[in-house]
């Protein structure tokens, strides 16, 4: 069992109160049913985040809009099996998903989810929403740095030249300066 799923089911389990419901849903290997509950009225909030998941896991695109919604959401837990569960997905809309959510200043404080996404996605649409995100983070007093942080993270591991500046403004910043180090040291120099 993937480690994601099995953290999640357990989660979720507790959630439930491990009901009879539960495990029938966390058994069925019938897509159509996870599929149904994403759409049926009235289903508890743990029974779409556990259909979403499996969905995305099987590569099933109809989990896409659910699993965009759980990552957004306030719940850190959530956020994180989002992730898991879209980054396996293989669906085209996910980075352009992962990186409207992660430039969305509203909703910043849960941007750090769909940050590591689009790291771990690689697509084109990563490192000019890292940018964005980190750019915006670098005011005086920020209180996202964990966002900041990830941002900075990401950048270097994309290693891409567009993040040059933006990492050497973040050098300025005590709490990112180490990482910035770090980040600027993968970035191949220009020639």
């Amino acid at each position: 069992m993937d480690d994601e799923l099995r953290k999640l089911t357990e989660r979720l389990r507790q959630e439930s109160g491990g009901t009879a419901a539960f495990e029938e849903l966390a058994a069925t290997g019938d897509r159509d049913a996870l599929a149904e509950v994403l759409t049926a009225a009235g289903q508890p909030l743990w029974a779409r985040e556990l259909a979403a998941f499996r969905l995305g896991l099987a590569g099933d695109r109809r989990a896409f809009e659910a699993l965009v919604l759980f990552l957004n959401h306030r719940d850190p837990a959530r956020c994180a099996g989002a992730a898991h569960a879209l980054a396996r997905l293989e669906d085209p809309r996910t980075a352009r998903a992962a990186a409207t959510l992660a430039t969305n200043e509203l909703r910043v404080a849960y941007a750090l989810h769909p940050v590591r996404l689009l790291v771990e996605l690689r697509a084109p649409e990563a490192v000019p929403a890292l940018i964005t995100t980190l750019r915006r983070r670098l005011r005086p007093h920020d209180p996202y740095r964990r966002v900041a942080l990830a941002c900075v993270d990401g950048l270097g591991s994309l290693g891409d030249g567009r993040a040059r500046s933006v990492l050497t403004d973040a050098l300025a910043h005590p709490v990112l300066a180490e990482a910035a180090v770090r980040a600027l040291a993968r970035i191949p120099r220009q020639r």
